[in-house]
């Protein structure tokens, strides 16, 4: 059954999430003359910070710079636990109204844009019934973020089948697991796997993290002493401003350290894992990665409680490759066998673009790897969509403010020319393609190439670097060669009512 009742909005928002609930904010404060909705595939807002419910759930992003630019954190940790972000996000979206924006359960499935209406009809399936729903839009904002919600990813294992406990994926965690006196095994280690160990390692008998290879890992306190000392005698304002900058500007050193002298990061890394850990522990074998630093995502350990863990024998690390499932635990490739009452599988996610939904212009199907991608949010040969895709070497969220602005001002900009249609025209033969992220993670590599490219100049290139994003995208021109922009009357259909 499809509902295709009056049902049109000047910009259609997809995600409810942490980049959804900002997008509307911007368009509310910004661009006031804008009917907007918000589609979201699930019962609940909060996107991420909804969705995972496993034990230490936290951000490894300080909440300085993962926060809204125009909302400040207040709370004294700055690594946050998820449901505090959880509360800042459903906090956000009541003190702006946004809730009554949001149409829950709807989950897109598709979106055709006509070039003569110059819209979008959006087709969502109501997640409990099938029904579908069409929208229709002028402009469409993706705010699906980048995994699959449906299930994690997790690798074929020999003998899968033969173990005899329980295997759970922390995408999909049950509620009420009892894991006190249990031995657990987790497998991975990237920031679920480091945020896991030691809040179970808590009760557990045991939790034994067994990895293929090392993660680089840097321990930070949880709470910023500069932020809660400033308190005391600046504006809350004043001092989220000032610790976001000082935080920006310390994550962009690390970062460039990290690109331009590697070996001089190795070393820092290697001493301040020497003084968590001793100097009896085999940091070299589990904590010393065959790849530079930032060549995939470093891992925070807030308060160093992995190495706290560690330390205390609670929990332990195996490096070394998995020969198969038992029935009582796993078997390890150099004979080793870890017994095992749960074994969770802390091995990435299945990265999607565009949440999954498939895009089609005037007829015709749109390949998203065969388009490349324009200032980081728009795509060739796609009309009036912008898609919100964070840092991968910074807050999610600081990339994400940048892009709700860039759109704001370029629907303020085809206001004020009378445009209804831009589209993204790549006109430079010497602009090479590239995947769209350069991280070596093999969640990261298994999926780039179902999306978008980038270019190897700008305004095609990603440099994940927030003061040079800054300039272009909130401070750049918004007319350029690659834009091609259109006029386009389209009266609303007979009986169509715009929508809040």
């Amino acid at each position: 059954m499809t509902n295709q009742s009056s049902n049109y909005v000047d910009v259609l928002i997809v995600g409810a999430g942490l980049s959804g609930i900002g997008a509307a904010c911007h368009l509310q404060r910004e661009c006031s003359n804008k009917t907007i909705a918000i589609l979201e595939g699930r019962a609940t807002m909060g996107g991420t910070w909804d969705l995972f419910r496993y034990p230490g759930i936290r951000s490894d992003s300080d909440m300085y710079t993962m926060g809204y630019k125009f909302k400040p954190w207040r709370e004294p940790k700055s690594i946050a636990d998820g449901p505090s972000i959880l509360n800042y996000i459903r906090e956000t979206a009541a003190e702006h109204d946004i809730e009554k924006k949001i149409r829950f359960n709807q989950k897109v499935v598709k979106a055709s844009w006509s070039s003569e209406t110059a819209r979008w009809t959006v087709e969502s399936r109501h997640s409990e019934t099938g029904e579908v729903t069409l929208t229709t839009c002028n402009w469409l904002m993706m705010c699906s973020g980048y995994y699959k919600y449906d299930a994690g990813y997790t690798p074929e294992f020999p003998g899968f089948e033969q173990f005899k406990g329980t295997v759970i994926h922390p995408q999909k965690w049950p509620e009420g697991l009892d894991y006190s006196g249990k031995r657990v095994v987790v497998i991975g280690s990237g920031a679920t796997a480091v945020t896991l160990i030691p809040s179970m390692a808590k009760t557990a008998s045991h939790v034994t993290m067994v990895q293929r290879s090392p993660t680089y890992m840097v321990s930070l306190p949880s709470a910023d002493i500069v932020a809660n000392t400033l308190r005391r005698v600046l504006p809350e304002s004043l001092v989220y401003m000032l610790t976001r900058l000082k935080n920006v500007l310390f994550g962009m050193v690390i970062f460039q350290l990290s690109q331009r002298w590697p070996e001089t990061m190795k070393g820092i890394i290697k001493k301040q894992l020497r003084k968590e850990l001793g100097t009896d522990y085999d940091v070299d074998r589990h904590f010393t990665p065959p790849y530079n630093p930032w060549d995939q995502r470093m891992c925070l350990v807030p308060d160093g409680d992995f190495f706290i863990a560690l330390r205390e024998q609670r929990a332990s690390i195996v490096t070394d490759l998995i020969d198969s499932f038992t029935p009582t635990g796993l078997k390890m490739k150099s004979g080793e066998h870890l017994d095992a009452d749960i074994i969770i599988t802390a091995t990435g996610l299945d990265l999607v673009a565009m949440g999954g939904a498939s895009l089609v212009v005037d007829g015709q199907p749109v390949e998203l790897n065969k388009t490349m991608n324009y200032k980081g949010c728009m795509l060739t040969g796609v009309p009036n969509v912008a898609f919100v895709f964070g840092y991968t070497n910074a807050s999610w969220t600081l990339k994400a403010d940048l892009l709700s602005e860039y759109v704001c001002r370029m629907l303020n900009y085809m206001d004020k020319h009378n445009y209804r249609q831009v589209t993204v025209r790549l006109n430079d033969p010497e602009v090479q393609e590239l995947p769209l992220l350069d991280l070596t993670s093999g969640y990261v590599q298994r999926a780039m190439e179902r999306f978008p490219r980038q270019g190897s100049k700008l305004p095609w290139r990603l440099y994940q670097n927030y003061f040079f994003d800054t300039m272009m995208i909130r401070y750049g021109s918004i007319d350029d060669d690659a834009l091609e922009f259109k006029g386009a009357e389209s009266p609303a259909a007979v009986g169509e009512v715009a929508t809040a």
